[in-house]
């Protein structure tokens, strides 16, 4: 692995409030030249998950929803919606943790997440009916798709990176963390590479596309900031590509399960 010197992250101006069916690529395509930002070869494009999610259409309004029995228990024990409570369980595998005001799911993708990932905030105005936004169905496939379109669109091999906030099991606050990638060593086994005596490291693999991501929440912010995608610049890399689900813990290594 080689570290860069310097990195740029930069927001793509002007991206507007995204519909069901929208051209993401279009779009970027139309805030870099309002930015005067001209791609480069190796630069990371990273996405929310909130634009991906409403271009492909994961948007539910919950008046639609009917909450099954199940649901409806659980949401007077943790005090949550049960048509949310619904969605949340259909979009998961099992509960994890289940209290007042808290409901820790394991996501069908794998992802230990608080309410399966489905999110209330900058989806509707208040004056708008009650909805609520699902996770992308593949958010790995989407970011390759997206850098296909990217790359080509602009004759530079560019990297994709979407993300999302979590929470994390034993620190404060939440943190963008990698959900989906292309392009890019999502995890980076540096097993084996000297440290700064020569000794070779012996455990450390790194979650490189969850560092990109987090470097990126820095400028997309978590309110009205309205800045969802962001161009990381700058970042060098050696080794294979691989995808944001190789950073998700496989059962076998998880002990606390």
């Amino acid at each position: 692995m080689t570290r860069s010197n310097a990195v740029e992250i930069l927001a793509v101006p002007g991206i507007p409030l995204v519909r069901k069916g929208d051209d993401l690529v279009s779009l970027i395509g139309q805030g870099l030249a309002r930015g005067d930002i001209s791609p480069r070869g190796g630069d990371v494009f990273v996405l929310t998950q909130k634009i991906v999610s409403k271009a492909e259409g994961r948007m539910v309004d919950l008046a639609t929803v009917e909450p099954s029995t199940e649901a409806i228990e659980l949401a007077a024990k943790v005090q949550k919606d049960p048509r949310l409570v619904e969605l949340i369980l259909s979009e998961s595998v099992r509960v994890v943790r289940a209290r007042p005001g808290i409901l820790i799911v394991e996501h069908r993708l794998g992802f230990v997440m608080a309410n399966a990932g489905i999110d209330q905030s900058n989806v509707a105005s208040p004056d708008e009916p009650q909805r609520a936004l699902l996770l992308p169905v593949d958010p790995d496939g989407t970011a390759a798709i997206l850098r296909g379109r990217l790359s080509e669109k602009f004759g530079v091999t560019v990297a994709v990176v979407i993300s999302d906030s979590f929470g994390r099991a034993w620190r404060r606050g939440t943190c963008g963390v990698a959900i989906g990638a292309a392009g890019v060593p999502s995890l980076m086994d540096l097993r084996g590479s000297p440290d700064l005596f020569g000794r070779a490291l012996q455990v450390s693999i790194t979650g490189h596309a969850d560092e990109i991501a987090a470097a990126a929440s820095l400028v997309m912010g978590q309110g009205a900031e309205r800045r969802p995608v962001v161009v990381v610049r700058g970042l060098t890399w050696r080794g294979p590509n691989n995808a944001a689900s190789e950073l998700v813990r496989p059962a076998a290594e998880d002990m606390f399960r």
